[in-house]
């Protein structure tokens, strides 16, 4: 399957479903030649903006969390084999993130998610992100179940 993607996505949010999809996208990527693995996690600034409590302290402590949950996921797919994985930590709407902006930005040609994710209450309010990736995103998509 890999000798078609050499660049893979795999966002994570700590949810067993992305553990799943970070699962999948390691097997993947040690399949292929030359596979490029880059776990990405969206921090959305958009929840937290109207806590009237929020300062800046609060993104520092959730980006710091975040940081080092992607330092064992990469250390984790380089455990299994995988030589070129990178993380990045990125800023605003998870959906718009990961179906357009990052596979972009990093010219990945598969995203590997989970087929849901930790919130539930922006599932019921606005739909899945895994939903408006799957319709949205201009490359191709495994969805993981967990």
């Amino acid at each position: 399957m890999t000798a078609f993607y050499h660049n893979i996505l795999v966002p994570v949010d700590g949810s067993k479903e992305a553990e799943a999809a970070l699962n999948r996208a390691i097997a993947l990527a040690k399949e292929g030649q030359n596979v490029r693995l880059t776990i990405a996690n969206v921090i959305d600034t958009r929840a937290i903006q109207n806590i009237s409590s929020f300062d800046n302290s609060m993104l520092d402590t959730m980006a710091e969390d975040s940081r080092q949950s992607l330092e064992t996921y990469k250390k984790r797919a380089q455990d299994a084999g995988v030589t070129d994985v990178s993380y990045r930590i990125d800023y605003g709407s998870p959906r718009a993130m990961i179906a357009d902006d990052l596979p972009e930005e990093i010219k990945a040609d598969l995203i590997v998610i989970g087929a849901t994710g930790l919130n539930a209450m922006e599932r019921i309010v606005i739909g899945s992100v895994t939903a408006y990736v799957t319709h949205s995103a201009k490359i191709d998509v495994l969805v993981v179940r967990a």
